[in-house]
């Protein structure tokens, strides 16, 4: 699925069987929300903090799933083609950076 048919998917499932989408705040809070969730599974799985009982349910991949699909409702709802804006992104980092990790001891 490219980004572009992940946009229109979530576009549509929105529209059909969420309603409508929640206001552009909203979103945002459930954003931070859920990346607080992913934060804590990396935190029990990579870091030092032992799982309660109550994250062996939880899925690394859902998670981030679940961060996506918001950043695609806030992209959808504010008008950003996210294909482009990640194009862009990537371009703007490459020129940027062209030099700087190359160089970087703490890389090598």
């Amino acid at each position: 699925m490219t980004i572009e048919e992940a946009q229109d998917t979530v576009d549509k499932w929105i529209k059909t069987v969420g309603v409508r989408y929640f206001s552009e705040l909203t979103n945002m809070a459930i954003l931070t929300e859920e990346v607080g969730e992913l934060a804590r599974i990396m935190a029990r799985t990579y870091g030092d903090q032992s799982f309660k009982e109550s994250d062996l349910q939880k899925n690394l991949a859902d998670e981030m799933a679940d961060v996506l699909w918001v950043l695609i409702c806030l992209a959808n709802q504010t008008c950003i083609n996210l294909t482009e804006a990640f194009q862009q992104n990537i371009e703007k980092k490459t020129n940027r950076d062209k030099d700087r990790h190359i160089n970087n001891e703490k890389l090598k």
